[in-house]
């Protein structure tokens, strides 16, 4: 990679295409997008795909860790707000609680808040040690020292595009 002084007295790297085999020296000017996409994509295609042999799904999961995960038990509203960023629609979650509480994996109280019936907190419970089996796939032969500081570059780059595209 060529680095370059830009005038503001930053070095940067020239952007170079994306190439799934570039060489680790060859890796600083490959685009965060395709990389972080590509990340995302594999990731959540192996975790859904795994979910769904065993009939569930990845927004069904968090809306059970959602009810079981608060002091206080959450509305139905409550719970589409909070996971709605997640989901890939608007109605996504909403769905999500009706397909759990037919299942009987939900039930709601007569204050109209959610609660994990005995059987859905048996499902949580079996997910929970699913997902953290998939987890130890994801992060075989990465240190958590290693896991945290990808975490903290991506967090570093999202503010960046934050204050770049406020500004």
């Amino acid at each position: 990679m060529n680095p370059s002084n830009n005038g503001t007295g930053r070095t940067t790297t020239d952007q170079a295409p994306a190439d799934p085999a570039a060489s680790d020296d060859m890796l600083a000017g490959q685009p965060i997008g395709y990389w972080s996409g590509l990340a995302h994509d594999t990731v959540t295609r192996h975790l859904r795909d795994t979910l769904a042999r065993i009939d569930v799904t990845q927004p069904q999961y968090w809306v059970l860790n959602r009810v079981n995960g608060g002091a206080a038990s959450p509305s139905c509203e409550e719970v589409v707000s909070q996971l709605a960023p997640l989901a890939e629609g608007p109605y996504d979650i909403a769905r999500v609680v009706d397909q759990l509480l037919h299942r009987g994996w939900l039930e709601v109280d007569d204050r109209k808040c959610l609660h994990l019936t005995d059987a859905g907190e048996a499902a949580r419970v079996r997910l929970r040690e699913v997902m953290t089996e998939l987890r130890a796939v994801v992060h075989e032969g990465i240190s958590d020292e290693e896991y945290v500081a990808a975490l903290k570059v991506l967090r570093a780059m999202i503010r960046n595009v934050q204050a770049a595209s406020a500004s």
